[in-house]
């Protein structure tokens, strides 16, 4: 026994004497992680680094914006969005927590790239700069989100530590808003245009468009709109149902996807978005169509369903309408299903997805179509569609809006929402002078053209509150389809789930009470 002892002794001081010897032994980089020391050296870390940006794109969330809007219900009664819809969101709720956060995790990478990419010893500083580009086009998608959701916000443009971050506070708006332009407008020159699956210049162009026009600078919006125009780059894909589905993946009309690979990133977008029906042994129609948005879309004579003259009936209110309404919408038992079967919702029926059937089936009577593919009914949790976060036809109402909001009508205007209204699968008849020439008459075409192109893309929350709508479409009974009982013709009511919404406060999020009690220098805004 004391011959070990002797023998661990000795051992014991002869680890002390070579360390003696080496102070720097235990100065290892770490072997289960990327560390400073090692990185930031080659072209391939500063991909490796952008890429890591990417993933904070919207993917199903997109319906999610919606599903707080007058034009989706959240139809699940335990989901997050519920009591946001009716009111009843506090400075404690969820979903303003992790938007917050998410879009800040996404800044802080970003940042982080910034910060460290002319560390890189690159003799092509073309591509140093296309990877800048990409990464400050990503960072200025989440601020563009973060100032219509909440106003003021920190505006972080380099990495903060943990101290700094407890005393930070909130930047104007218009400061946030002019970091946007800026930023974007130096990526699009750093950018190409064609950039394989990567952010081009055509997203950097697009997504400053998008972000002067809910600014209100219309004429930053309208420049940056027509220069895409003018490039020839973007053109609409001809068919508007295939244009969400596998086959119109990549298209001209594409400028910026969050793409998805089965087995591999996967996502459940069909699982969230089709009918009950469609969905074996799952929950499905997350979100669900409300009548409102239904009635914006006019016959297919360019007439609204107002209008006497249209040829609307009550009693067929799915015959000749816009053809966007069919590719959008499962509206009846008219639209063939991915199962080969028919969409059925009529209350009291055994149709294949009525109303009330289950807990899970449509509460409104209509199911949204968009990104629901047939290819994807085997494995409705593994699909690999590409979600569009932007594309030709927005640019083309952005230009149209923000010429519009100047006062500067000209053949442009009608030209930009004629190509939207007259895609070949759609084919509208042309908005003309004869039919509109005043701002106001062309506001209301334009807003309602907006509504129902981009229908279910994440765009109406955005839209009524830059609009000034929210207080006018959002309170009271979500209503839904029409149907015949017993010899009367009745609408679906959803009693019980009354929208709210209060102008002195629900035009912006609060600030989430935890980065408050974290930072006490981040003020509140108005009503929470």
């Amino acid at each position: 026994m004391k011959k070990l002892q002797y023998k661990v002794l000795w051992v014991a001081l002869s680890i002390v004497g070579v360390m003696g010897c080496q102070p720097d032994l235990l100065e290892t980089i770490p072997n289960d992680r990327i560390s400073k020391e090692i990185f930031w050296q080659t072209l391939e870390d500063a991909e490796f680094a952008a890429n890591a940006v990417y993933p904070s794109l919207d993917g199903t969330s997109i319906f999610s914006y919606d599903g707080l809007s007058d034009h989706l219900l959240t139809n699940h009664p335990f989901n997050a969005n519920v009591e946001l819809q009716r009111g009843f969101g506090t400075i404690a709720s969820g979903r303003y927590f992790n938007e917050w956060q998410d879009a800040y995790q996404t800044i802080r990478r970003a940042n982080d790239f910034m910060d460290n990419i002319d560390q890189v010893e690159e003799s092509d500083q073309e591509a140093i700069n296309r990877l800048k580009g990409e990464v400050m086009t990503l960072r200025a998608y989440q601020y563009i989100k973060l100032a219509m959701l909440f106003g003021d916000v920190p505006l972080l443009t380099s990495g903060i530590d943990i101290e700094a971050g407890r005393t930070v506070t909130r930047d104007p708006v218009s400061e946030i808003w002019d970091f946007i332009s800026s930023d974007l407008s130096q990526a699009a020159e750093w950018l190409p245009y064609q950039n394989g699956s990567r952010i081009g210049k055509g997203a950097a162009l697009g997504l400053k468009a998008r972000a002067m026009l809910y600014a209100g600078r219309f004429a930053e919006a309208a420049a940056a709109a027509k220069t895409i125009i003018d490039s020839q780059e973007y053109a609409l894909y001809p068919d508007y149902f295939e244009l969400f589905q596998y086959e119109g993946e990549n298209s001209q009309e594409v400028l910026l996807a969050r793409e998805f690979a089965a087995d591999v990133n996967s996502h459940n977008i069909y699982a969230t978005a089709a009918p009950w029906s469609q969905i074996p042994g799952s929950t499905g129609s997350l979100y669900v169509p409300t009548q409102a948005v239904i009635d914006l879309y006019p016959m297919a004579n360019g007439l609204p369903i107002s209008d006497p003259e249209s040829g609307y009936d009550q009693l067929n209110p799915f015959e000749n309408r816009d053809p966007r309404l069919y590719h959008s919408v499962f509206l009846s038992e008219r639209t063939p299903l991915p199962d080969g079967g028919t969409y059925g919702s009529t209350p009291g029926t055994d149709g294949s997805d009525a109303v009330q059937i289950t807990v899970y089936s449509t509460a409104t009577g209509y199911n949204i179509r968009k990104y629901v593919d047939e290819e994807d009914y085997t494995n409705p949790s593994n699909s690999g569609l590409n979600i569009i976060l932007l594309r030709y036809a927005e640019v083309l109402l952005t230009y149209a809006e923000a010429k519009i909001e100047l006062g500067e009508i000209d053949q442009s205007v009608y030209d930009a929402m004629n190509q939207v209204r007259q895609r070949e699968s759609v084919d509208l008849p042309p908005i003309t002078p004869e039919i509109a020439d005043s701002a106001s008459e062309l506001r209301e075409l334009v807003r309602t053209e907006r509504s129902v192109e981009l229908a279910f893309e994440g765009f109406r929350l955005f839209d009524i509150r830059r609009w000034e709508l929210a207080e006018q479409v959002m309170p009271g009974v979500p209503m839904g389809r029409y149907y015949e009982e017993e010899g009367d013709w009745v609408q679906i009511r959803l009693d019980g789930f009354d929208r709210s919404f209060d102008p002195g406060r629900d035009y912006l999020w609060p600030i989430p009470q935890r980065e408050r009690e974290l930072n006490t220098n981040l003020t509140q805004n108005a009503g929470y």
